[in-house]
């Protein structure tokens, strides 16, 4: 029977990761600091015997070393995320992503154990191409802007990644994700849909930053689930680069119409500068669309549970129950 190490396993992604592992019969690790994941995201997994959580920091020398032991994958998906979160702390988003990944490649490279690196769309930067291809060059914003710290530090895990492939031959692959949503994903660090829907189901004006006229392209979790699996699957996956998302192009004001719509809420929308929202002298990325013709080519990918109606109505699901479960 063979075991997976999850890190962030706790996490938005990482449990749903772990639930569809633990269904395919693999034994699973999670490893998890909760700082942004929680128990609540493993109500299904926490019951099964071949499941395992550490709670623990996976910079930690020893609780990695600990969770590696007789894995037969990984995929480290433990990082500072969120906006909010990455603007007012650049240098702990810094130091805990990078050293993160350096401390799970240290420990996976000399078992040469298959290990998927997530990255994110983020590290395209200030594109000017559209949609976004693998090998389109990357140019960051000046780093007296907080926001690129995120980017800066997941391009500095692909690098290291791809370099312990090169040059020590591990069995590395890098994933860049595209705005992934769904059940689970919290509200707090700034995520737009599932604030979205919060909102909306409070009756309250949903904020949009600027004028709404930046668009996102948003890929179900289930999707992301089955794309990270069918890599990690396909051995000629290993030492490249791949984006993981939806295609499919919304502005973040139709969002904001159609989460309204969803709901039969009577919310407004109340537009916000982005300076009043995240400070003087942010920088907002207008547009962010996938190139997924590699993955596709390579694994037969195309998302299934991403159209928009699809991702709203899980989540407005989700988030109803949690409404019930929370005034029961």
């Amino acid at each position: 029977m063979k075991k997976i190490l999850i890190t962030g396993g706790a996490g938005f992604i990482g449990s749903h990761l772990s639930d569809a592992y633990l269904a395919a019969g693999w034994n699973v690790t999670a490893v998890d600091d909760l700082s942004t994941g929680s128990r609540e995201n493993l109500a299904g997994a926490l019951g099964n015997e071949r499941f395992e959580l550490i709670e623990g920091d996976v910079c930690d020398d020893d609780v990695t070393a600990r969770a590696m032991r007789g894995c037969d994958a990984v995929v480290h998906l433990a990082a500072r995320i969120g906006l909010k979160l990455v603007i007012e702390s650049p240098l702990k988003t810094l130091e805990a992503n990078v050293k993160g990944t350096e401390m799970v490649l240290r420990h996976a490279t000399p078992l040469r154990v298959p290990t998927l690196i997530a990255s994110t769309s983020e590290v395209y930067g200030l594109a000017t191409k559209f949609p976004s291809n693998e090998d389109d060059p990357i140019t960051f914003g000046s780093p007296t802007k907080g926001r690129w710290s995120y980017a800066c530090s997941k391009a500095y895990d692909e690098s290291l990644a791809l370099a312990h492939h090169r040059e020590s031959g591990l069995p590395a692959i890098v994933v860049r994700l595209f705005n992934t949503v769904g059940p689970r994903q919290s509200t707090r660090y700034g995520m737009v849909l599932p604030r979205f829907v919060r909102q909306a189901l409070a009756g309250e004006p949903l904020t949009v930053y600027g004028d709404g006229a930046q668009t996102r392209c948003f890929g179900h979790v289930r999707d992301v689930v089955r794309g990270i699996a069918a890599l990690l699957d396909e051995p000629r996956a290993v030492g490249d680069v791949f984006n993981l998302g939806n295609p499919a192009e919304i502005s973040i004001r139709d969002l904001a119409e159609a989460v309204i719509a969803a709901t039969g809420s009577t919310s407004t929308i109340e537009y916000t500068p982005f300076d009043r929202a995240y400070g003087d002298g942010f920088e907002e990325i207008m547009k962010r669309i996938p190139d997924i013709t590699k993955i596709s080519a390579l694994v037969g990918f195309r998302p299934q549970d991403s159209a928009i109606g699809t991702i709203i109505g899980d989540i407005v699901a989700a988030q109803r129950a949690l409404l019930v479960t929370d005034t029961a």
